[in-house]
């Protein structure tokens, strides 16, 4: 499994929004909901979850896109690039999307999720499936078994 060099940086497709990454990630993930496909107008969208204080905009201001509840897509206003997530409750990390980085070459999905809605072709190479999400106390575990094959 490859593992990020940092500090990393990234931005949108436009350049208008620039970010950092100075922490390592904890996750790496595939989505197959059907949200998550409607929004990347892929078969799955991959996320990447970094520790907040490990994350920071460098330049300019995301707006909130997509749904409005307890997720927060985060886009650039004028080329409307998804680029993160913030989840009220779980404010310790964000979930970017790891094409947002300059090199996005060292991603890999450790899990995938929403198995259950995934389209027939769509492969990941995933480490672990869940049909939906899996549960919160799984979490811990997952983290230290990527955060293990990663070090």
């Amino acid at each position: 499994m490859s593992v990020l060099n940092m500090p990393a940086e990234g931005g949108c497709r436009c350049g208008r929004i620039r970010l950092k990454v100075s922490a390592k990630p904890l996750l790496t993930m595939a989505c197959h909901c059907t949200g998550c496909q409607t929004m990347s107008s892929s078969a799955y969208s991959l996320s990447v979850a970094i520790p907040a204080e490990g994350f920071d905009i460098t330049q300019g201001e995301p707006v909130i896109g997509g749904l409005h509840g307890p997720s927060h897509h985060y886009f650039c206003a004028y080329c409307m690039t998804w680029m993160f997530t913030r989840t009220e409750g779980m404010e310790f990390f964000v979930n970017l999307r790891p094409t947002m980085l300059d090199d996005p070459r060292w991603f890999t999905p450790f899990i995938e999720t929403w198995t259950g809605e995934k389209l027939p072709f769509a492969e990941t190479g995933a480490v672990h499936s869940f049909q939906g999400l899996p549960v919160m106390a799984d979490y811990e575990g997952l983290i230290k078994e990527y955060m293990a094959k990663t070090a």
